[in-house]
């Protein structure tokens, strides 16, 4: 069943329109007053929480910036002490948590709030501060006599600094810097937000999106619990634990048999490299031949992992690293082979050719003797998709253990029994919460089959790997992984708990409702499109997948625009990324008309742009819209609307984004020499 949605909170007090009350109802980020009752009222301060009554005054007088902290500090509060974790120091991590929801909000706050910067501080505070903000927080506890912190319970708090506080913090961790928060923009550098929303018309689940009031809730849950069990406990074991709940939850949603084993990546690039240290553990002697199959459709660090190279500048454990170069412990000597799924028009090669240079290639590495790792690619940033199950099950049959097969299932465009057929295979699956799901970006996992989980029970992984895994992501079974550092990556924990969320909520549609809202979109895409003479819409087939299915359906549009005063040509990929940009910003500023500004104001996310080639030396940038599972499963800020009404919205936005991609180009250069920037709001 999909998550319940959420009911407003109870507000009570003598000005109901008071704009905090208004936000109060709406904003997940209060979800914790759900289980108390929230006044607004006089108080003999601006905030007053009564543990006992399960109540919270808050001075109606105070203002809204103060009232916003107060409610998120007495709810946050109020759940951690009904956990068990003694009030004073209940308290003070609230405190933490309401103080760097206050930063992330951008909220100025008076002098009688000073305790907000002391928390929201990156290193944690002196034992003398502490102990002069829990004085202050007991003034806000009703009745007398209201208890402070003690020494024990300050040195508590401080050793556990960095993992107490809000979940879109928390969620920037445990990636890199792209998944770090730009101050001026309040955005990641994929353009979105572990914050929600809802505002914003998003279409752009081939690259990633902001995550969803249901996911959210979901993350936010699992960060409380967490919380209040290290605060009890004093130790970060508590992460560790979840880690093993969210592996074997996903192990369960994704049909993974008995024997197998899922191990957490930060991205689908980290996942490259569990893979290819899979295949080091076997047979370490063996060389290896890597074959990509459109290395450019799937990410640009994709063919450095491929070949055990570091892929940026930092990696999820906060290392620095230098891009391209090699990671201690992998073979040195590894081969990568390049498939193009495209030729050089760009246009989508026949399968028979892409799958007989697939056969070349697995029949020539393995008679030099070398092992293999063929990765299947299902699917493509654009929605292609190679190659076939058919020729995947002569490979095994004919090669057996001489060949991995690692299949790119990153999209997640696909029903769970698909992914099930692969496992069949003995082939590890790739997966992401972050692409189709619409969970944060940098949420991968990869299913590895029984016969391929029994590799790590023997062996060691490759020492470089200690930069982007904790043991924590791997079967606390796997010997191989015992020499990687202690802990597990929360941000990435909180992150597959929000794509969870989604999961479940798609897993409530029938997928006969599944397909018919893909075909829906596809057609709302293809009359937008006709309704303006400046796009031209990729052709790619529909994924050629056995038997029938929602996933047997398009589900991913690439579409070029026409360069301005250069009609014949079209927008090259730097362009395409202006406009991309673009887009994700409110233009209405820079027009005239009420109707233009009211296209303009919109903020719309979308695929990023794909570089592919022109067929004359050239390349093209082709920005992509996508239908994601929240599309079917039911944008919750859509919440009370019926669904013909709600997909309607939906298919108005759709040809929203492409209205105002229409109205950017015409008047091109009064745009680009403004260059707006995305933002949050």
């Amino acid at each position: 069943m999909s998550d319940p949605m959420p009911e407003p909170a109870r507000l009570t007090g003598t000005r109901a329109d008071m704009p905090v009350s208004a936000e109060l109802r709406r904003n997940v980020a209060f979800w914790m007053l759900r289980e108390m009752e929230c006044r607004l009222g006089e108080a003999r301060s601006d905030l007053v929480i009564d543990f006992a009554a399960r109540r919270t005054t808050i001075d109606e007088a105070a203002g809204a910036a103060v009232a916003r902290v107060a409610a998120r500090l007495a709810g946050e509060w109020m759940l951690l002490a009904r956990a068990g974790v003694p009030l004073p120091l209940a308290g003070l991590a609230a405190a933490r948590v309401a103080a760097q929801f206050a930063e992330a909000e951008h909220l100025t706050l008076p002098e009688g709030m000073g305790w907000a910067a002391t928390m929201a501080a990156d290193m944690p505070p002196s034992a003398a501060s502490l102990a002069d903000v829990s004085r202050r927080l007991a003034d806000h506890v009703a009745g007398a006599g209201a208890a402070v912190a003690d020494e024990a319970a300050i040195a508590r708090l401080r050793a556990l600094w960095p993992v107490i506080g809000i979940a879109e913090s928390i969620m920037e961790t445990g990636g890199d810097i792209r998944l770090m928060r730009d101050p001026q923009s309040d955005l990641n550098g994929y353009g979105c937000s572990h914050r929600p929303r809802p505002w914003a018309v998003t279409f752009a689940s081939s690259t990633a999106s902001s995550v969803s009031e249901r996911g959210y809730e979901a993350a936010d849950r699992l960060r409380l619990k967490i919380t209040a069990a290290m605060l009890l406990e004093g130790t970060r074991r508590p992460i560790e634990r979840q880690a093993i709940a969210v592996r074997r939850t996903i192990g369960r949603d994704f049909g993974l048999p008995r024997g197998g084993a899922v191990v957490l990546a930060a991205s689908g690039t980290d996942s490259e490299l569990l893979a290819l240290a899979l295949s080091h553990l076997p047979d370490a002697v063996r060389p290896i031949t890597t074959i990509l199959l459109a290395p450019e459709e799937t990410g640009s660090g994709v063919p450095m992992a491929a070949v055990g190279r570091h892929f940026a500048i930092d990696t999820a454990n906060g290392h620095d690293v230098s891009r391209a170069a090699p990671i201690e412990g992998f073979r040195p000597d590894t081969e990568l082979v390049s498939i193009p799924l495209r030729d050089e028009r760009g246009t989508p090669r026949h399968r028979d050719a892409v799958e007989a240079e697939i056969v070349a290639a697995v029949e020539a590495a393995v008679a030099s003797g070398r092992r293999v790792i063929l990765h299947a690619l299902d699917l493509s940033k654009t929605g292609l998709l190679a190659p076939s199950m058919a020729l995947l099950r002569r490979l095994r049959a004919r090669f057996g253990d001489s060949l991995d097969i690692v299949v790119d299932a990153c999209q997640l465009r696909m029903a769970p029994a698909r992914i099930r057929a692969y496992l069949g295979l003995d082939a590890v699956v790739q997966v992401t919460g972050s692409k189709f799901l619409t969970g944060p970006p940098f949420a991968g996992a990869a299913l590895i089959p029984p016969a391929i989980a029994r590799r790590l029970g023997r062996g060691r992984l490759p020492a470089g790997l200690e930069a982007y895994f904790s043991r924590g992501e791997w079967p606390p079974a796997a010997k191989a992984a015992r020499a990687l550092p202690e802990g597990a990556n929360y941000g990435l924990l909180l992150r597959w708990r929000a794509a969870l969320a989604e999961f479940r909520a798609l897993a409530a549609v029938s997928d006969a409702r599944k397909a018919e809202v893909i075909l829906r979109f596809r057609k709302a895409v293809e009359a937008a499109v006709a309704r303006h003479d400046v796009f031209v819409l990729q052709d790619v087939p529909d994924p050629a997948r056995e038997g029938e299915g929602w996933d047997t359906l398009r589900s991913v549009f690439a579409f070029a625009v026409r360069a301005p005063g250069a009609a014949e040509r079209l927008l090259d990929p730097a362009a395409a990324r202006r406009l991309y940009h673009w887009l994700n910003a409110d233009c209405a500023a820079l027009f005239d008309t009420a109707a233009e500004r009211r296209v303009a104001a919109r903020i719309c996310h979308i695929g990023q742009p794909v570089a592919l080639p022109d067929g004359a030396g050239g390349q093209v940038g082709w920005l992509r819209v996508s239908a994601g599972a929240r599309l079917i499963s039911g944008e919750p800020s859509h919440r009370g609307l019926a669904t013909e009404r709600r997909l309607a919205r939906e298919m108005a936005d759709l040809a929203l984004v492409f209205d105002k991609i229409a109205l950017l180009r015409a008047h091109w250069e009064r745009v680009a020499e403004a260059d707006p920037r995305p933002c949050y709001r």
